[in-house]
């Protein structure tokens, strides 16, 4: 119960343009169901003051295969009073996280620390981020939101660390060095008992942070011959037909358990011997074209890309590398994504539609491309996403610059003609000025702006998209949209949620194309004009609190118009208010 809360919470401190009523329900009822729990249960409480989040959550974690002895040397520097700061280095999809996921588990378990923190870092590192990323870690992320001046924020954050006591803060998936001082991390000690852990790609980064060094060197032969048999199928290691072929293939893929566990999903139950050796000559003309490690890697993963065959599925996978790095992605939400996508072709019923995209979702998963986080939520590896955005960079045809705590729109040069989704998610973008706007994106189908504080859209921004068909500016701060929407005929889906300065949208009549309209939210007091003509509109969600009525007819008229081109059943009605 107390992670579920924990997930809540996060919810509502991430979501910093997104007004807090859009959770509102869900706290009230964990708040509830704690209340209840302990009505019944009274000496509960004692325990979950004991255990609760400031200490740390669990992690969840998958099988360690042959890193022990870098387990074990990790936890022994962690034990030193010598030690204060430790660096694991190693390549993409070598199993730095994995280990120390456990590591931090293992740490909990003992209670040798009072804290201990773990927090991800990624590509798109900034101070600021980092600095609420710890405080949100240990519940405190409010006492930081509200302090925008740099040198508090240090002092603020150095006495949170302070108050945590000895504490283990684990920084994972570090690109670049990182000041301590500038971001108000105390520095480890023997003296004061805590310490730094970092995971990264480059042993340069560990030296120049002053850490003791531990690589994560790939996997021996027999150890990832054992890992690629417990993932490829009991079938397939009792077929001696195959065993050679087998053995042969994990060779190529060298030692890094990502690359093993992805190619084993890929290869799973397939037991014709020649399918096999095709696989083994594949993979070997991937490593021949390429020399830097890092590269081999990509080369390997693409191979089970490859083999995806559907080009539907493909275009699913990819879509996950819109969002940020290490996200954790919401099933049902991505779901919705592909549907309005159209990689989930139209069926009867929207049911449909998503069951096929359960399967979808099911098929990336035991192929490994795509990791199961919770019931609830899947993310990308680093390395895997990496893969797929050198797929989309050929043309290129996606620019991905989500949750980099960009406060202005990429360069007008960045803007290619041949550019077809653009995400900029989840930044810290206010304005869109008239002087960096794409001159030509004739080929632009999808544009994601969701979760930025942007106030105001020029007229002249959609006048260059003639091809958009998907647009997320939910949880924006804008008040109305220009009328220039309406110049955007191949438009499929218009999703506001959650814009709750939204109060009115110009005349939708023209927008001919629309299917979906999500309106959840926002501030609305009347139904947009021209919603019935929109005669393909199969979803539209309108829980809007201020909406004082629907128009009498509304949707019969729409039906009328639409004639046997609507069923009925597809029409999905919501709403909150009293009529």
């Amino acid at each position: 119960m107390i992670r579920e809360a924990q997930v809540v919470e996060n919810k509502v401190s991430n979501g910093r343009y997104l007004c807090r009523a859009c959770y509102g329900k869900l706290v009230d009822e964990k708040t509830r169901e704690m209340k209840e729990f302990l009505d019944k249960a009274p000496n509960a409480s004692e325990g979950l003051a004991i255990d609760g989040p400031s200490g740390g959550l669990r992690l969840e974690t998958s099988e360690l295969v042959g890193e022990k002895a870098v387990r074990d040397e990790i936890w022994l520097c962690l034990m030193q009073e010598e030690v204060s700061k430790i660096g694991v280095w190693g390549m993409g999809g070598v199993g730095k996280t994995t280990i120390m996921k456990h590591i931090h588990n293992d740490l909990l378990k003992e209670q040798r620390f009072e804290s201990v923190i773990w927090v991800t870092i990624s590509k798109g590192f900034s101070v600021i981020k980092l600095q609420d990323d710890i405080a949100s870690a240990l519940n405190l992320k409010e006492d930081l939101a509200k302090e925008g001046n740099k040198v508090r924020r240090e002092a603020i954050l150095s006495e949170m660390l302070k108050r945590a006591g000895k504490h283990a803060l684990i920084l994972d998936d570090v690109w670049d060095k990182v000041s301590l001082e500038e971001v108000g991390i105390p520095e480890p000690s023997g003296r004061n008992g805590c310490k730094l852990v970092l995971t990264t790609r480059s042993e340069h980064v560990c030296k120049y942070m002053g850490c003791k060094v531990i690589k994560v060197k790939p996997l021996s032969e027999e150890q990832a011959l054992i890992l690629f048999l417990n993932k490829v199928g009991p079938n397939i290691v009792q077929n001696p037909t195959i065993m050679p072929t087998l053995k042969l293939v994990v060779n190529e893929c060298a030692g890094p358990p990502l690359t093993i566990v992805v190619v084993a999903g890929t290869m799973k139950g397939e037991d014709d011997p020649r399918i096999w050796k095709n696989a083994l000559k594949e993979l070997k003309e991937r490593i021949a074209k390429v020399e830097e490690v890092e590269a081999e890697v990509i080369e390997r993963l693409k191979f089970s890309f490859d083999h995806l065959k559907d080009g539907k599925v493909k275009s699913c996978f990819l879509y996950c590398a819109l969002y940020p790095e290490d996200f954790e992605i919401n099933k049902d939400e991505l779901i919705e994504c592909w549907i309005d996508e159209r990689s989930i072709d139209e069926m009867d019923t929207r049911q449909e539609m998503e069951d096929k995209g359960l399967a979808i979702l099911k098929k990336l998963e035991d192929n490994c491309l795509l990791e199961n986080v919770s019931s609830a939520k899947v993310k990308m590896h680093d390395a895997v996403r990496d893969m797929a955005l050198s797929i989309t960079s050929i043309n290129p045809r996606y620019m991905v610059q989500a949750g980099l705590e960009l406060e202005e729109l990429p360069e007008k040069e960045q803007w290619s003609p041949d550019i077809e989704k653009v995400s900029l998610m989840l930044n810290s973008i206010l304005e869109i000025p008239t002087d960096v706007l794409p001159t030509k994106c004739q080929l632009l189908t999808t544009l994601l702006l969701q979760q930025n504080p942007i106030k105001k859209i020029p007229y002249s921004f959609f006048t260059n998209m003639p091809c958009l068909s998907v647009l997320n500016l939910s949880a924006t701060t804008i008040k109305s949209l220009p009328n220039s929407i309406s110049e955007l005929k191949n438009l499929t889906t218009l999703l506001l949620r959650g814009c709750t300065g939204l109060r009115d949208l110009p005349c939708l009549s023209m927008l001919q194309e629309l299917k979906k309209l999500d309106l959840c939210w926002t501030s609305i007091e009347e139904v947009p004009e021209g919603m019935d003509m929109l005669i393909k509109l199969r979803y539209i969600d309108l829980e809007v609190g201020t909406l004082k009525e629907i128009p009498a007819g509304l949707f019969v008229e729409a039906g009328h118009h639409a004639a046997k081109a609507v069923k009925k059943q597809h029409m999905l009605w919501r709403h909150a208010c009293s009529r």
